[in-house]
């Protein structure tokens, strides 16, 4: 069955066009439907959308780096308070408050990203096991790359997951150059094959908050989380990053996080 973007959460505005489906054969050999400079759509191959001309235009390559460091270092001056309580907080429940991960970031760069830490120690060993010995929990693991009900969360991870706050030392990434505030979620480096083809991601910085973190987060395949970053090279501009922005604020106050 194709699926249709318009049946996921609209909250950003943003025009996503149709989804392509994921049954039948690669998302990427399917037309893609593209935005014309007069607001109309065309339809063009995969090889073609992936040119992206939008990744090299002005605004990401200089405005957008600009709008990052002037809302980064606003949101740090903001955002220190809850970030020192939450860190003390995890600090007595369980031990050092943070956590880094090697990420792909631009250009295939691999960087360390921040995060409050959510889960107990030895997290990616306990994941092992549990896929080893829970065979629907690893084809959940498989099909979305995250667990709903995942074993190793902590109970003050679980709220600040919902919350999206043990993002916030991502802010420290975001003024390092790793990261932009809006973009395609960071992955692993080992999910990189993952993606059918993955100029789209490489071809920005990822980001804090995206367009899939306020359409289908949590709730959909990895493949559509590809679809999603390739959407958003293809109509990056300062008005989809405002729109992106805006809907995160409601995505947070729902507690959508995980």
């Amino acid at each position: 069955m194709t699926l249709h973007y318009r049946a996921l959460p609209d909250l950003t505005g943003v025009d996503l066009g149709s989804l392509p489906p994921t049954d039948e054969k690669s998302v990427w050999e399917q037309p893609i439907t593209e935005p014309s400079a007069r607001g109309a759509t065309k339809s063009s191959s995969a090889s073609s959308s992936l040119a992206l001309p939008r990744v090299s235009a002005g605004y990401a390559r200089i405005g957008k780096r600009l709008l990052d460091i002037v809302l980064a270092s606003t949101a740090l001056l903001l955002a220190s308070p809850v970030l020192l309580l939450a860190s003390l907080a995890i600090w007595f429940e369980s031990g050092n408050p943070f956590y880094t991960q090697e990420r792909l970031g631009m250009n295939g760069r691999r960087f360390r990203m921040f995060k409050l830490r959510s889960m107990v120690r030895g997290a990616d060993q306990k994941l092992a096991e549990c896929l080893e010995r829970d065979p629907a929990m690893r084809a959940e693991w498989e099909h979305t790359q995250k667990l709903k009900c995942d074993p190793r969360i902590t109970p003050l991870g679980s709220l600040l997951r919902k919350t999206s706050m043990d993002e916030l030392p991502q802010i420290f990434n975001v003024l390092k150059g790793d990261m932009s505030l809006v973009g395609p979620r960071p992955m692993l480096p080992e999910q990189l094959s993952r993606y059918r083809s993955p100029q789209a991601y490489l071809s920005v910085r990822p980001g804090i908050t995206g367009l899939w973190q306020v359409t289908s987060r949590n709730e959909d395949s990895f493949d559509l989380r590809a679809i999603m970053d390739l959407r958003y090279a293809q109509r990056l501009s300062f008005m989809t990053d405002v729109k992106i922005m805006t809907a995160t604020f409601g995505v947070v106050w729902h507690a959508t996080g995980y």
